[in-house]
């Protein structure tokens, strides 16, 4: 009944999502068959994806065959890389069997690609397992036109108190909020661990939430979200910007990817103090790590982090939304729970944030990869 009744909403949901994607999704899927969407980045760091039909639906996540594309590099070299399916979801948007397929990308020596951070990550990860780390990320992200202007502002821009937009409700607020309902529907219907949204202070501005996550689910979850986010904006012939401090949003905030993260010693009685040696460690590197937290090295961060008065010095505090690294008032309170890394961008590599936190917190070994190594 449960079964049905899951398939019966992901239809309607994708009846819904129909009116914007295109009549070809209102044709029924086919009864046997998959239809697998594999999603990758490229050498430039974005995502794309591109599907193959299989006879039936794999049993398991080896089942599925790794696919070979050949991708024009910056010299302007055509070489092969390989796809390896790591994770698997229902695909929200097509229903039926289909499947969407979050894959790694090796070289053609078989060797991890330089911005397959997954491979490593889960290495280090699967080094601190007896640690029951769980992690959970609040993504911002800005929804703008195709001219990159944000949705709803004036052509002067705005100049209102930040709190206002907030949560907002009303036409006069909040922009976008139909592509955020989609988005949210179609993760849970992909079975994403999403836990809330809302608006955030800067105009056609939001966030989602997803976890907590079980070690590198953390990863595999935000990237397969964000795929589902930009398919939905696609749709609506919007982009759902991740630039963490876009020029023309002016002295409004920037954008994050806060990552929240405890273990068993964190959650359990006393685990306050636990969190709080686990925090002192992460200072030790502050400047060194920034690197990990964009997609370019650290660069794209610098305005944001400037203006939340982060970049050069490390900080933390109790309830301190001007940290580097804050434990909620709450967390405080019960003595127990997590702490919140609020210097990620909205552009992170996860799978570089969760390893470089997992790396100091629990290794205190030199982070050996980044994105432009």
């Amino acid at each position: 009944m449960a079964a049905l009744l899951l398939r019966r909403v992901s239809r309607q949901f994708s009846s819904h999502t129909a009116r914007n994607m295109g009549t070809f999704t209102t044709v029924p899927p086919h009864p046997t068959k998959c239809q697998a969407t594999y999603i990758f980045l490229n050498g430039y760091g974005e995502i794309c994806s591109r599907t193959r039909t299989l006879d039936a639906v794999p049993t398991n996540i080896e089942d599925y065959p790794s696919l070979a594309w050949g991708w024009k590099t910056k010299t302007g070299i055509i070489k092969d890389f390989y796809m390896k399916p790591v994770a698997d979801y229902p695909d929200p948007f097509t229903g039926g069997l289909n499947r969407l397929t979050l894959c790694e990308t090796y070289d053609d020596n078989m060797e991890p690609t330089f911005n397959n951070h997954r491979y490593e990550c889960k290495r280090i990860l699967d080094t601190v397992a007896h640690e029951d780390v769980w992690f959970g990320v609040e993504q911002e992200y800005l929804l703008v036109d195709r001219h990159h202007k944000p949705l709803g502002w004036p052509k002067e821009g705005f100049n209102e108190f930040h709190g206002s937009f907030y949560c907002g409700v009303g036409a006069n607020r909040a922009f976008g909020r139909e592509i955020v309902e989609e988005h949210y529907r179609a993760c849970l219907q992909a079975g994403l661990l999403i836990s809330g949204t809302n608006s955030e202070v800067t105009p056609s501005q939001w966030e989602f939430q997803i976890g907590p996550c079980e070690g590198i689910a953390m990863g595999d979850q935000l990237w397969m979200a964000r795929y589902l986010l930009h398919r939905i904006t696609e749709a609506h012939n919007v982009i759902a910007s991740l630039e963490p401090s876009p020029e023309n949003t002016g002295f409004w905030s920037g954008a994050g990817c806060h990552t929240n993260v405890s273990t068993k010693k964190t959650r359990d009685q006393g685990g306050l103090i636990e969190l709080q040696k686990l925090v002192a460690k992460l200072g030790e590197h502050h400047a060194e790590d920034l690197a990990s937290y964009d997609m370019n090295g650290g660069k794209d961060n610098v305005r944001r982090l400037e203006n939340m008065h982060l970049n050069n010095e490390f900080t933390w505090g109790i309830g301190d939304r001007y940290a580097s690294v804050r434990i909620p008032q709450h967390c405080a309170v019960a003595g127990k729970g997590y702490f919140e890394d609020r210097r990620p961008a909205s552009n992170c590599d996860p799978y570089l944030v969760i390893s470089t936190i997992a790396s100091r917190c629990f290794h205190e070994e030199k982070i050996l990869f980044h994105l432009n190594n």
